[in-house]
């Protein structure tokens, strides 16, 4: 037996979520959570537009929501040293605090989360000393534009 959700009752959730942080539940803020719900990266806002502009969506109407629901602590907003903003899903209960590290490939750009990284207790003590740290960003080269060996 499948024990994952199902499509419509994600739907519902996001939803839900929208109504819960008081915004109306719009066809178009419903698409573009869906569309970053469903990313497996941070999205420019270029890059959620071109996916829902075939849905009648416009650019200004993406940029809008996306902005409402950065405001409402739905998604977070990430900048990644290129001074372009990416946006993603913030878990249900999270702080701005809770970020977690992004690699950033240097020869394509590709933008991964490293969400299952975990800096433990003494980690973050020991980064308490310089100050807050709201943001990890890490930059390498990615598997995909490593020279073969």
């Amino acid at each position: 037996m499948n024990s994952s959700p199902s499509p419509s009752r994600d739907v519902e959730r996001l939803k839900a979520r929208i109504r819960d942080a008081g915004l109306r539940c719009t066809a178009a803020r419903l698409a573009v959570l869906l569309v970053l719900s469903n990313a497996k990266s941070p999205l420019t806002h270029a890059e959620v537009a071109a996916l829902l502009i075939d849905r009648g969506i416009d650019k200004a109407t993406v940029f809008r929501n996306l902005v409402d629901l950065v405001d409402a602590e739905i998604l977070s907003r990430t900048e990644l040293g290129d001074h372009v903003w990416r946006f993603e899903v913030r878990l249900e209960g999270s702080n701005e605090n809770e970020q977690h590290p992004h690699f950033v490939c240097l020869d394509c750009g590709a933008v991964s989360c490293l969400s299952d990284l975990d800096f433990d207790a003494p980690s973050r003590l020991a980064t308490s000393r310089v100050g807050n740290i709201k943001e990890i960003l890490i930059k390498g080269v990615c598997v995909e534009c490593q020279p073969a060996s």
